[in-house]
């Protein structure tokens, strides 16, 4: 016998969502309790239960490893021939066309494609998918947009000592590379076994360097050839100097001798413009400027003693800094450890004609020294606790400072694309951005980049990128946001406003103080010409008095 269930079901209560409504409590089951169990009972006074009816949660956070990127290419060759054609037989594959031309079903195919593609012919024509409607209006940024820079990579010094980032040059084809010099700075520590390694690293991977610099010497600056992106040039804590090809290898080509190199570590080592890219200047607290060929090593092609006549006769100044300007090519700069800074031109016939005027304003030594990249006659100077923002036209005070920063500040730089921003890193590890236009009692953004010091920076020529150099041996790229990188509306007009302004200003100062001591001055000597009743053989003693003291 079969059994058959049948269930019966209205059509449109099919597919249904589940509804839920409230009820009233109903008695389901009905326990008594069991006396025997009483026995066992342990009473506890008092008797705390935490339950939970959730599944317990942990936030854990893990750092995955770096990956490692590699360049692959693949180069197409032509195929798809038929087993008996050669390819390379320019008869065999001509012959092979002709005859696939003459196929029913090829002309079929050809005709039918022809069809769709003049369809969409006319379609593009119809429509200009490139016409540029707004080709009169000039593009413009958002000002509006608040300041930002966020990290791009961190580059750690594969050494385990803790070496200072003290030099940093970007690649001069391009934002991928960059180069650093790393050095110990604490000369109280013992020297055995440091490492001298330098690096050059790659981008996008920060996992280790592309190529290592193997100095007979700690190097202090390292530099690019903007000619030849190939060649290196480092100066080291012993004075030598180096040049680097990376073509040929770690070790340097060639070595300048230690007879007719600095007596100092060498600071600051750049390209002049020259016609042949050859051309090196470097400087060292020994007290002069050394010019050099790249292509031959042996002796300075020219030197210029760091003394200057108006500042103090016969004191050779400590050079640190060098600033040289391709618009300007026979002008160069140096700063030095006194914080004055020297105006050259490497022009003049005579060692006292090449410094032309001395800026001083700083109280210690001067670590930055950059030209504006905009208006080249106004420069900016770091040291001690503050920049100063310097003109040709008026030597004797800078016309713009900062306030001084709880911090001694290390380095500085002018943004390349922005006239009115400058970057200057400072020993709490703090990357700090000015913008003169915006305000100038404090700065525009701070960005605490580590919790070490930090002794470089270095912008990228684009002024998007930014690279930091830390105590510890970290290089940090930042990259900044347009309102930073982005040139304004009007920017270049208002910045030089603001520089004309305060130059004038500067140079109503000065004229203001000459005036008060040539007064002050023919007064003293109207005093002291006056004598005062007791007759002229006293008035006329007491300048010769005077005089002798």
């Amino acid at each position: 016998m079969e059994i058959v269930y049948v269930y019966t079901k209205k059509r449109s209560e099919f597919g249904r969502q589940t509804n839920f409504s409230d009820e009233s409590p109903k008695v389901v089951m009905d326990i008594e309790p069991d006396s025997s169990l009483r026995a066992n009972f342990i009473e506890k006074d008092p008797v705390d239960v935490a339950i939970q009816n959730t599944s317990e949660m942990s936030e854990h956070e893990v750092n995955t490893e770096r990956y490692e990127t590699e360049n692959r290419g693949m180069n197409h060759s032509e195929g798809g021939w038929p087993k008996d054609i050669n390819p390379g037989e320019v008869e065999q594959t001509i012959r092979f066309r002709k005859k696939l031309e003459k196929d029913e079903v090829y002309m079929q195919t050809i005709q039918d494609l022809g069809k769709q593609m003049e369809h969409y012919l006319k379609q593009n024509n119809a429509v200009d998918i490139y016409e540029e409607y707004f080709n009169e209006t000039t593009a413009t940024s958002l000002v509006t947009e608040t300041p930002t820079a966020k990290t791009i990579g961190i580059l750690r010094d594969p050494q385990d000592w803790k070496r200072t980032v003290t030099h940093i040059s970007w690649y001069p084809d391009g934002a991928h590379r960059v180069a650093a010099a790393y050095s110990l700075l604490e000369f109280q520590k013992s020297t055995q076994g440091i490492p001298l390694e330098s690096y050059i690293w790659e981008i996008e991977n920060p996992n280790k360097p592309e190529h290592t610099l193997k100095p007979s010497s700690p190097m202090l600056c390292l530099e690019y050839n903007p000619k030849d992106p190939h060649l290196l040039i480092g100066g080291c804590s012993n004075g030598q100097l180096a040049l680097f090809d990376t073509r040929k290898g770690s070790q340097p080509v060639e070595v300048s001798p230690i007879e007719t190199s600095h007596r100092d570590p060498i600071h600051k080592c750049i390209f002049p413009s020259s016609k042949t890219g050859s051309e090196v200047f470097s400087t060292s607290t020994d007290g002069q400027v050394l010019c050099w060929d790249i292509r031959k090593l042996v002796e300075p092609t020219e030197s210029l003693p760091l003394e200057y006549a108006g500042y103090k006769p016969g004191l050779l100044l400590g050079g640190l800094v060098l600033e040289y300007e391709s618009t300007m090519p026979t002008k160069f700069m140096v700063g030095t450890e006194q914080g004055v800074i020297l105006s050259c031109n490497r022009k003049a016939k005579s060692a006292q004609d090449k410094i032309t005027a001395a800026f001083t304003g700083h109280y210690g030594p001067i670590y930055a020294l950059q030209r504006n990249p905009v208006y080249p006659k106004t420069f900016l100077s770091v040291g001690d606790w503050a920049v100063r923002v310097w003109s040709e036209d008026a030597k004797e005070s800078p016309i713009m400072w900062t306030t001084y920063s709880d911090n001694n500040l290390t380095d500085g730089c002018w943004s390349p694309s922005r006239p009115s921003v400058f970057f200057t890193t400072t020993m709490s590890g703090t990357l700090d951005v000015w913008d003169i236009l915006f305000k100038q009692t404090t700065p525009t953004l701070t960005i605490q980049v580590c919790e070490d010091s930090l002794h470089s920076v270095r912008m990228h020529d684009r002024g998007k990128l930014v690279a930091t150099g830390s105590h510890s041996g970290n290089i940090t790229l930042l990259e900044l946001s347009e309102t930073l990188s982005v040139l304004q509306p009007n920017e270049k007009q208002n910045v030089n406003m603001v520089f004309e302004r305060e130059t004038k200003r500067e140079k109503i100062l000065e004229g203001r103080r000459r005036e008060m001591k040539l007064k002050a001055k023919q007064q003293s000597a109207a005093v002291v010409g006056g004598g005062g009743g007791g007759g002229g053989r006293e008035g006329a003693a007491l300048p010769m008095q005077m005089s002798q003291r």
